[in-house]
């Protein structure tokens, strides 16, 4: 004779099998979480290296979508459906978290460096201050200063030079540094100001001649990071933003060109 309390056992198991089979796709679908991280140009294939190691580190994935740093704020304003942004200044996330579009306070997590480039070998000289006063560029790209930060500090460089004036009409100019550097690199120009991270980036036959502008002839280029409401809970977003500041976040950060949060110190 079977005993009376089989089936309860029975029933009691399989309700404890369904509450497990529940937990764990609970915490499959945690683990495996996905955010939209918006990120300025000049930091794009950066943030692409650092999305593939968190995904390797956490198992969550960052989509990475990337533009001028103005577009991208204008795009959030819209409401476009980004879990965090990644900007080229401090600006817009700061403005974003006066607004009530983010959920928390904005944070420094690079500052970037401006380089005068040429893919020709030959073109830029050590002294880039001297070889820019000598006038021969007939076209420099910069990127729009209305737009990148980037291009504020290529206007304020060659303005502290005293060569504003002279290069204004000479420039074929890109929404963002992305598009500044594609212009030299196509041939639209004989050099322009980018971002010395996209010089550390590039492939060796476009490495070229530049000169590292000093840090002194423009607004340092602090750039900060931002949780937005969309990704609030989000533990994808959450967590990449964490990994900037960590050892490896941080060593990749240095590695590409820019100088490392504070946090990393």
């Amino acid at each position: 004779m079977k005993p009376r309390f089989s089936r309860r056992l029975t029933r009691q198991t399989l309700s404890l099998l369904a509450g497990l089979v529940i937990a764990i796709a609970g915490a499959v679908s945690a683990h495996a979480a996905e955010a939209t991280i918006a990120v300025a140009a000049n930091f794009a294939s950066t943030a692409d290296k650092l999305a593939k190691a968190f995904k390797a580190e956490s198992g969550e994935t960052v989509v990475i979508a990337n533009g001028s740093t103005g577009q991208i704020y204008a795009q959030i304003r819209q409401g476009a459906p980004f879990d965090a942004f990644l900007a080229a200044d401090q600006a817009r996330p700061a403005l974003l978290h006066k607004d009530g579009t983010a959920a928390r306070a904005p944070f420094t997590y690079a500052t970037g460096r401006l380089a005068l480039w040429s893919p020709d070998p030959a073109t830029i000289p050590e002294d880039g201050a001297a070889f820019l006063s000598l006038a021969e560029l007939e076209r420099i790209s910069i990127a729009n200063p209305k737009l990148a930060p980037y291009g504020v500090a290529a206007k304020e460089s060659l303005t502290a030079l005293g060569l504003w004036q002279t290069y204004e009409k000479r420039i074929v100019m890109g929404q963002n540094i992305a598009q500044a550097f594609q212009i030299v690199a196509a041939g639209g120009a004989p050099a322009g100001f980018v971002a010395l991270s996209q010089l550390l980036a590039a492939p060796d036959n476009l490495r070229g001649s530049h000169w590292a502008v000093p840090a002194n002839l423009h607004t340092p280029i602090r750039q900060d990071a931002v949780l937005l409401k969309r990704g609030a809970n989000n533990t994808a977003a959450e967590g990449f933003l964490a990994f900037l500041t960590s050892p490896a976040g941080c060593a990749a950060i240095r590695d590409a060109g820019y100088q490392p949060p504070d946090a990393c110190k």
